[in-house]
């Protein structure tokens, strides 16, 4: 993809990485200093998302985004057919990589959301002698999902490939189907929303920091600390 901004600079394509670091930041900030703000004002009473609400709406997010990656891959490869270029996946083409800025919008949203609900949950919910543990519980969560990752690349590598066939993620991006490995992403990431509202409901109420790590940077009643942790 055409990574120049103007006709002398041009974006690494490493460097794209820091647009999500870059949307995250964004999305934190207008959540604690206007969306929060704005929609209590409108309601005329504090509002606030719970973390079970922000989990759930990043994981959503996050799926949403794997659809809107496969739409803009779609694109992508069918312009490089189109162009001749197919056989040459590094050769330049006249498809801004900018088109990727909504995917990584989006995916922005869902780490501000789900990376800060979880951290908060974990601290929530872990008694204060186990601080050290729920600082380190997402990060575990992250190793985990890499694990998992890996692993779903080598099935898709090893299930939908052939002499005939050339896999979806294959080392030519124009040859291999990405688009179909991101709708793949796309489904699981609606299937683990599902199974989370599942979890989510099983576990009932949250202690909402009573009596746990945040308990004590945190003031309200056992009402409220119910609101801050429900789905509903």
């Amino acid at each position: 993809m055409n990574r120049h901004i103007t006709s002398k600079f041009e974006i690494p394509a490493g460097s794209f990485y820091a647009f999500l670091l870059l949307s995250s930041t964004i999305w934190i900030a207008l959540y604690d200093r206007v969306i929060i703000p704005l929609a209590s004002k409108i309601r005329g009473k504090p509002t606030r998302l719970g973390l079970k609400q922000k989990i759930g709406l990043g994981i959503l997010v996050s799926a949403a985004s794997m659809a809107v990656l496969a739409i803009i891959e779609r694109v992508r490869r069918e312009t490089a057919i189109r162009e001749g270029i197919s056989d040459n996946p590094d050769a330049a083409m006249h498809m801004s990589a900018m088109w990727l800025l909504p995917f990584y919008f989006l995916l922005g949203f869902s780490e501000a959301m789900n990376g800060v609900g979880q951290n908060e949950f974990f601290y929530t919910e872990l008694p204060k002698s186990m601080s050290s543990v729920a600082s380190n519980l997402f990060s575990i969560g992250l190793s985990a999902a890499s694990l998992v990752a890996s692993f779903i690349v080598s099935v898709v590598r090893g299930f939908i490939s052939g002499e005939d066939q050339e896999s979806w993620v294959s080392s030519n991006i124009n040859k291999g189907h990405y688009d179909y490995y991101y709708w793949l992403l796309a489904t699981l990431g609606f299937a683990t929303f599902i199974y989370y509202l599942a979890c989510s409901k099983a576990y009932g109420p949250c202690r909402g920091g009573q009596g746990g790590i945040a308990g004590d940077v945190r003031e309200g009643s056992a009402d409220d600390d119910d609101d801050y942790c429900s789905l509903s």
